[in-house]
């Protein structure tokens, strides 16, 4: 199993270099076709009589453009990505840019974004949780921060639920590659989560992959902080549905967790 196509959604309001970085390492390591694409609304240009005339359609437009524009140059002007470039989307739209870009990751293996600052302009971002759970594919979250793609240590955020047997699944090309892989779980039951995690590491086994496996009481501990301990460059998680990505989204320990300086990290749903 690998990736053979991956999808980098740029941000056409503001710089993409990390997010574009980590896309060419993935690249170059799958030997894998890389679709860029950017989704732009028209900003919205207000006026005192609520009235808006042919000249702000038109400046809206020009922005619109422009910012494709700039994500476009950016992509083709990325060195280590020119090889395996297959095709560039400019897409100006009134719908949500998550929608837009859920829609055309039917095109490819791994959808690789930005986790966005803070509050992301949504008129050119793709809000991250909607992308997540539209998309039907594995989404790699890459924070601002100058993040590393060698994918060394991952960890996967276990739990027994269908989320995560996706996302370990949809990871198996990255779990192949890493030095070491980590299994952990955060259980209220540490001895009933033995098995469960038992099964997913013999999976993984005849899959090639050996896992440490990691089962910590949920009273002290946290998966953020085993995965500090375990120097996790990555860490591969179950999206578990729309509150639970909300507030990965817009707060709480998922977003601590997901949002660290220099760790990616690969979610299913």
């Amino acid at each position: 199993m690998t990736y053979s196509t991956l999808m980098v959604h740029l941000d056409g309001g503001r710089p993409n270099a990390a997010l574009l970085d980590v896309a060419a390492t993935l690249a170059d390591r799958y030997d894998a076709a890389v679709i860029g694409i950017a989704a732009c609304q028209p900003v919205q240009i207000g006026a005192c009589d609520g009235y808006l005339g042919g000249d702000y359609a038109v400046i809206e437009r020009d922005i619109v453009a422009g910012e494709l524009a700039r994500a476009k140059t950016e992509f083709h002007a990325h060195e280590r990505l020119s090889r395996h470039t297959l095709e560039w989307r400019s897409i100006p739209t009134l719908a949500n840019i998550a929608h837009v870009v859920a829609e055309n990751a039917r095109s490819a293996d791994l959808v690789i974004t930005s986790a966005g600052p803070g509050f992301a302009d949504l008129a050119t971002h793709a809000d991250t949780g909607d992308l997540i759970l539209r998309a039907g594919r594995p989404v790699l979250v890459v924070p601002d921060g100058a993040a590393t793609a060698t994918f060394e240590t991952v960890m996967v955020a276990w739990t027994d639920t269908r989320e995560c047997r996706r996302a370990i699944s949809d990871a198996l090309p990255m779990l192949h590659t890493a030095d070491r892989v980590v299994i952990a779980e955060v259980a209220i039951d540490a001895i009933d989560a033995r098995g469960p995690i038992n099964d997913a590491a013999a999976w993984l086994a005849r899959h090639g992959v050996d896992a440490d496996k990691i089962v910590a009481r949920m009273k002290g501990t946290s998966i953020d902080t085993l995965a500090d301990e375990v120097e996790a460059d990555l860490v591969v998680a179950g999206a578990y549905g729309h509150s639970r990505i909300r507030e990965w989204a817009f707060g709480g320990v998922t977003r601590t967790l997901l949002l660290r300086d220099r760790r990616c990290t690969l979610l299913s749903h």
